[in-house]
């Protein structure tokens, strides 16, 4: 039975099952987590869909109208892993918590049910708990708006603080959704159709919100209210998209997060014209941070990520993906890797010092929520006691001005850093409800507490001495019983004294028994019930102490965020320079010219892989160097010869060069690259009833549609998908754009020899060939890119290393050779078909396998006759006819 029917009829329902009820009915679209005790749990469908995502057991909890109630749980302090779970599945989830305790329930009546409600809704662009995100990867949240022709994406994660937003054209929208990788999109309800198949393609997920999430006049109001502005001015000008869409962020999580904003920074807004255009296609193609099988392991950042904090690997990963288009960024950050380069050991020194910074922004930003915890202060402690030691550290030599801007946000934080520092221990609990979190000596009141409670029986002990000194009786005890509590007990003989001044005016008299009489005291019990509750006063002294820290913090919390940043710059700047130094890069010359010019070249990814196996990576040249005209290299060579890598790597160099990086060649000179496409490797996308030729198709015609002369275009194989004289029309006409139309740099790799012919008809179009030698009938590839065409493919040969049977291989030279006369002598299609025996395959004896022959050979090569005796000739020769007959 569903949560429908039910509330439909709600008679003869529990008070209990009522209120999941009711809450569940505000969140129908989500899986509600019902707290009950140390168990979320969840009921009717809700338990049922849990149940088998989580592959826990489905059991049941009373009945309405004779059937079971289906029912399942999950343990409060297991529940991160279990939401995780739900989250990649594709649920939303509504966390609903006890505000109150039973006992104050109970107050209110015998059964009085205890006060719930959702106190968050967990989507998968608004996680923050450690254990659901990559540390080493951002988590945005984006929102896409669109008004008239116009359109915006705004984008933040809450986890961090960051908050972006740009103007965006709609054609654009999947090139940054690429880019960006965020976790939910947000879309006004209505257009949801015509962001499905983007949102789909990059494995993101779409939510769909009102329309008035995405009013500008409202949404204004909504992000200046949050940053305590009378305007968005003071942050810049913004569109009526663009704060429709910051706006739409802003609404979501006061939803989400039940009005508890996360620290958000100001927006800052992006110009689309300042970072390298790549579209998702050229991504995905390049592997730039997951690789084709879906994993990080594999991608160029897994190759080039020598970060060792988490905040640098986010920064790392941000520039890999988003390449700077203007030369003083791009020169400011090689010029910090330069620095680090030169003065190894200040860059030992400083990635020393950044090992031991934790994450600064997800601590501050779960404080900022309500979500942190004693390790989350410590956190913000130890990062900024580290930016205090790089602050004042003494550099060989001055520092670049990237760094020396670093530098400067990692000071200033003396007074909240002596005020952590007092106040924390050096290692805390994980949770506020462990206590001990607090120093000793910071809080008078809380090292009593926690005296009495450790120590409550010394502290009687010394009350009991100084009582015995006061009155001067030995005999006098302080003891204790359940019925009066601590009490001081004398013998009668000494009572008359106590009860007389001055002593009467300290003790009071509580009971006689035979042979004793007690009394207490006011210090004694005031004593006894801060003893008593001494556990619980210690726990909430931290708490307060707790709450104060956490306010300092934020109140510090622009200051923290650039101190994070400062050090992430200097642990990027760090990274890049060991990388370069460990993998022998250089820096390369990135100027406003249109140059591409590459000595020794080397793909970063298959260099590395092959370094495991001991093999070397042979390096190459590339040149497109054009002036105003089209650079185009036609590149031919065998498969597997390695045209792709060639291709790959060119792209890669340019990427690298313009993140602000060394790059893998020997010397690089490159010309600002606008954009990057890439049409390397095609498969079908059934999902859509596309095929490969139409994947390939689409992919080219995006790149022949967008490229400008400044873009760096990477193309293999177009047209190789249909038949022969349509994919090689096909390739001609795309080369052809490309050199009078687009008036790219171009790299071309091809199969159809045919097209070498343009290297002399078109200006800027370079033949370019990767080099093989044949050895008694097999191929070497030597992976060297040289001037010139290839005379042919080599696809037997290549065929015959994959491992196909020898009859197959043989049998195609053979058709080969009859192909290849027959395009010399020029017969028609009708002789060359009667010329080839093509169905005699059968009836053909086989011939002998090519490498048993060599086999053959090469035994009778070993053979010295002179040297032979009469018998060992004849075992000779009954084991060259075992080796031919076993051919």
């Amino acid at each position: 039975m569903g949560v429908d029917q039910l509330s439909a009829g709600k008679s003869g329902v529990t008070p209990m099952m009522a209120q999941y009820l009711e809450i569940k009915a505000q969140y129908k679209d989500a899986l509600l987590f019902y707290r009950m005790g140390d168990f979320y749990e969840m009921f009717f469908d809700d338990a049922v869909a849990a149940a088998e995502a989580l592959d826990i057991a489905l059991t049941k909890r009373g009945k309405h109208e004779g059937s079971d109630i289906p029912m399942c749980g999950v343990p409060v302090h297991a529940a991160e892993g279990y939401l995780l779970t739900l989250i990649r599945k594709g649920f939303r989830v509504a966390v609903g918590e006890q505000l109150e305790s039973p006992a104050e329930a109970k107050k209110r009546g015998y059964k009085a049910v205890v006060k719930r409600d959702v106190v968050r809704l967990v989507t998968p662009g608004t996680l923050t708990e450690d254990s659901l995100l990559d540390a080493r990867r951002h988590n945005f949240l984006a929102a896409y708006s669109v008004v008239r022709n116009e359109a915006a994406l705004a984008w933040a994660d809450i986890s961090t603080g960051a908050l972006s937003v740009m103007p965006l054209a709609p054609v654009r929208l999947g090139a940054e959704l690429a880019r960006l990788a965020p976790s939910e999109v947000l879309v006004a309800e209505g257009i949801e159709t015509d962001v499905q198949a983007i949102a789909d393609d990059m494995g993101v997920s779409l939510t769909s919100v009102t329309r008035g999430s995405f009013d500008s006049v409202s949404a204004e109001k909504r992000v200046s209210a949050l940053f305590g502005a009378s305007s968005l001015e003071s942050y810049g000008t913004f569109s009526r998209p663009e704060i429709g869409a910051l706006g739409a962020i802003v609404d979501y999580l006061e939803m989400t997060q039940k009005g508890n904003l996360p620290l958000l920074q100001p927006p800052v807004r992006e110009a689309s014209q300042g970072v390298m255009q790549i579209d998702a296609a050229t991504r995905r193609n390049l592997e730039l941070t997951h690789s084709l099988s879906g994993g990080r392991t594999g991608s160029l950042l897994a190759t080039i990520d020598r970060t060792v904090t988490a905040g640098g690997a986010r920064l790392l990963e941000q520039r890999l993906s988003s390449p700077s288009l203007r030369l003083e960024v791009i020169r400011g950050r090689l010029d910090s890797v330069s620095y680090m380069i030169e003065q190894r050991s200040d860059a030992a020194n400083v990635q020393d010092a950044l090992r031991k910074v934790p994450d600064l922004d997800r601590a501050l930003s779960r404080l900022a929520l309500d979500r942190g915890g004693p390790r989350d202060l410590a956190a913000i402690r130890n990062g900024l006691g580290q930016a205090a030691d790089l602050a004042v550290a003494d550099y060989g030599a001055e520092l670049s001005n990237d760094l020396q801007s670093a530098l400067r946000a990692l000071s200033g934080h003396e007074a909240l850093l002596e005020l952590l520092d007092a106040a924390l221990v050096a290692e805390p609990p994980l949770m506020m409800r462990d206590g001990g979190f607090i120093a000793p000596g910071y809080e008078e009141e809380l090292d009593e507490s926690r005296q009495l409670r450790d120590e409550g029986r010394g502290v009687i002990a010394r009350m009991q001495a100084d009582y015995v000194n006061q009155t001067g009786i030995s005999a006098l005890k302080i003891k204790h019983n359940n019925v009066l509590g601590y009490f001081i007990e004398t013998t009668a003989k000494h009572a008359d004294a106590m009860m007389s001044a001055p002593l009467s005016e300290t003790f009071i008299h509580r009971q006689t028994t035979a042979n004793q009489v007690r009394f207490t005291t006011v210090e004694l019990s005031e004593m006894e019930t801060k003893i008593l509750n001494a556990g619980n006063r210690a726990l909430e002294i931290e708490k307060r102490l707790y709450s104060g820290l956490r306010d300092a913090i934020l109140q510090q919390s622009a200051r923290i965020t650039q101190a994070s940043r400062g050090l992430a710059e200097f642990d990027v700047s760090c990274a890049l320079a060991r990388l370069a130094v460990d993998e022998n890069w250089c820096r390369p010359d990135v100027n406003e010219s249109r140059d591409f010019a590459i000595e020794g070249g080397r793909h970063p990814v298959v260099e590395a892989a092959l370094r495991k196996t001991g093999e070397p990576f042979v390096s190459n040249d590339c040149g497109l160097s054009g002036g105003d005209q089209a650079s185009i290299w036609l590149l031919t060579g065998p498969n597997m010869a390695g045209k792709s890598t060639f291709l790959r790597q060119n792209a890669l160099i340019a990427l690298l060069a313009q993140m602000g990086s060394f790059v893998p060649a020997s010397a690089a000179r490159i010309g600002l690259v606008s954009q990057l496409f890439s049409r390397v490797g095609a498969s079908d996308d059934l999902a859509r009833g596309r095929s490969t030729f139409m994947v390939e198709m689409v992919e080219t015609a995006a790149i022949l549609n967008q490229a400008d002369d400044r873009a760096l275009v990477i193309l293999d194989e177009i047209g190789r998908g249909t038949a022969t004289y349509d994919g090689l029309s096909i390739a001609w006409a795309t080369l052809e754009h490309l050199h009078d139309v687009n008036k790219s740099r171009a790299l071309f790799a091809t199969h159809y020899h045919e097209m070498t012919q343009l290297a002399g008809k078109m200006v800027g179009v370079d033949n370019a060939t990767v080099t093989v030698r044949e050895w008694e009938g097999e191929v070497i590839f030597l992976h060297e890119v040289k001037r010139g065409a290839a005379d042919r493919s080599y696809g037997v040969q290549v065929a015959q290393l994959a491992g196909l049977p020898s009859l197959v291989v043989d049998r195609a030279r053979v058709v080969l050779e009859a192909l290849e006369q027959g395009e010399r002598e020029g017969p028609t299609q009708k002789a060359l078909i009667d010329d080839l025996p093509l169905f005699a395959a059968s009836q053909a004896p086989a011939p002998i396998a090519k490498t048993k022959l060599n086999k053959l050979n090469q035994r009778l090569d070993e053979v010295h006759p002179d040297s032979l005796s009469p018998r060992e000739a004849l075992e000779l020769l009954y084991e060259l006819k075992a080796l031919r007959e076993g051919a």
